[in-house]
């Protein structure tokens, strides 16, 4: 289990309001060749450096988050909303020579119409890089790590960088840096940058498409800046991280599917330096952002990542032995229901013993994929598997079971219940999908009544004619027992 309590990172950097507009598009306007949004429902959040926050606050740690605002409404919201999360301490600084950045994004289904940008970008002034820079001597004692998110928006301006890095230095503070600027020697002090592949392409002023060609060009703006590490993410490539002293490494990408690649930035640094802060090695560290990377590039909006789902991903993609468990307890399958469901998606569930994986099963599980954004799987314990099939089953225990149907692409989180049927896990979760075979009729289909209740469905699939544990179970029994065949 990740554990993020009591680690403080400070978050320095340009901070806004990101506004989101949820709508549907049914028809193109009279007026001009461009789609009519009917809005259905509006989101507001902090954004940029804000975003790494809230990152940071989602995964249990503790961020206290330095920026510049205006004197503005803008920056009213954006306050109320820091003050909403208690896991983020308000320590930004307002400014009466800019107005608070604010970035509008149209969405239609799942797909980006258009984004407005409200800001007047510019360098901070004397006035306001003193400010920024008293800020973050008072808020870096109790912190174990330093985050420099860089919009080139104008507060990171080269006299706050350095203010900040020096200060972090003396205290012996990491410090992490999401540049924008083409030239990484104004990180110079940091202990590690993490640009994507286009950034660093820029900055090195080398090619960097292929893995060797971002090392090339990681050792070389490492060398020209004094960096001891860069870690490079290549999006569907993954990451590379590159040391100064002691080779590279590299991750392939983690995302099932990408809805949006909003703020997945913020998300990386926020997890690489939290996961560091706590005791992680950075090529450990790496390996847990990018897992963070491939969850919440698959939520619309500028998302955060839950500790409970990242701990589950970890564990799904192979970082846990088997008997460690990747059936998530009810808590944390509800948790993480309720993060699917605040970022737009439709979750569905479907229940069975799934004692030996075959082909049936499989083509269950992709087709109820299908018809939801997110598939929970729920397994009956041993216990509750004894009772239904027999003494002599489950052939496999539980802990088995959840690791093979987790490593399922379509599968998205594993839950047991000890009972014999789903009922009242159903009634914890109500999903928006309930699924089972089509061998069941409607009324007999365990919890579809509170499902369709509650608006939501219920779906039954064609199985796969003569694929079944039970059979499989006898045919090895026979063979067992029957003479050797050629």
């Amino acid at each position: 289990m990740l554990d993020f309590a009591g680690t403080r990172i400070l978050v320095l950097g340009d901070v806004m309001l990101d506004r989101f507009l949820y709508g549907e598009v049914n028809r193109i306007s009279p007026e001009a060749p461009v789609p009519v949004v009917r809005l259905r429902r509006t989101h507001a959040m902090p954004g940029g450096a804000g975003n790494v926050a809230r990152n940071i606050s989602a995964l249990g740690g503790q961020a206290v988050l330095v920026g510049l605002l205006g004197r503005d409404a803008a920056a009213a919201e954006f306050r109320a909303l820091l003050a909403a999360d208690p896991g983020i301490a308000d320590a930004t600084v307002d400014s009466a020579s800019r107005p608070s950045i604010c970035k509008m994004r149209v969405i239609a289904g799942t797909q980006q119409v258009v984004r407005l940008d409200d800001e007047e970008p510019k360098p901070a002034d004397a006035a306001e890089a003193a400010a920024l820079t008293a800020a973050v001597a008072a808020a870096l004692p109790g912190c174990q790590a330093l985050v420099l998110s860089d919009y080139a928006k104008g507060v990171l301006a080269p006299a706050v960088i350095a203010g900040a890095i020096g200060a972090a230095r003396a205290r012996g503070i990491p410090v992490f840096a999401d540049p924008k600027s083409d030239d990484f020697g104004l990180y110079r002090g940091a202990d590690c940058i993490t640009p994507n592949a286009r950034e660093l392409s820029r900055a090195a002023r080398l090619p960097a498409g292929t893995e060797a060609e971002v090392v090339e060009a990681a050792r070389r703006v490492m060398q020209e800046a004094g960096l001891p590490a860069l870690l490079c993410t290549r999006a569907e490539k993954g990451m590379v991280l590159v040391r100064a002293e002691g080779g590279h490494a590299s991750v392939p990408a983690e995302a099932r599917e990408v809805f949006d690649v909003s703020g997945a930035g913020d998300t990386v640094i926020a997890t690489l330096a939290l996961a560091h802060a706590a005791g992680s090695s950075l090529e450990a560290a790496m390996r847990i952002a990018n897992a963070a990377a491939g969850i919440v590039v698959g939520k619309l909006g500028t998302a955060t990542v839950g500790a409970d789902e990242l701990a589950h991903a970890l564990r799904a993609e192979g970082g846990s032995a088997p008997d460690e468990g990747l059936a998530l307890d009810w808590a944390a399958a509800a948790r993480l229901v309720a993060d699917w469901r605040a970022h737009g998606l439709r979750v569905g569930l479907t229940n069975g013993c799934f004692d030996i994986l075959h082909a049936g099963h499989v083509a269950l599980l992709r087709a109820a994929r299908r018809r939801c954004d997110r598939l929970i799987v729920a397994l009956n314990t041993d216990a509750s598997v004894a009772r239904l099939k027999g003494p002599a089953r489950p052939i496999n225990p539980l802990a088995d079971r959840a690791a093979v149907v987790s490593a399922l692409a379509a599968v998205d989180a594993v839950v047991g219940f000890a009972e014999d049927t789903p009922l009242e896990l159903i009634r914890h979760l109500l999903p928006d999908v309930l699924i089972k075979g089509a061998d069941y009729t409607p009324d007999r289909v365990v919890g579809a009544d509170l499902v369709q209740a509650a608006g939501g469905e219920l779906v039954l699939i064609d199985l796969l004619p003569g694929r079944s544990t039970t059979g499989i179970v006898a045919r090895a029994k026979g063979g067992a027992a029957g003479p050797a065949s050629g």
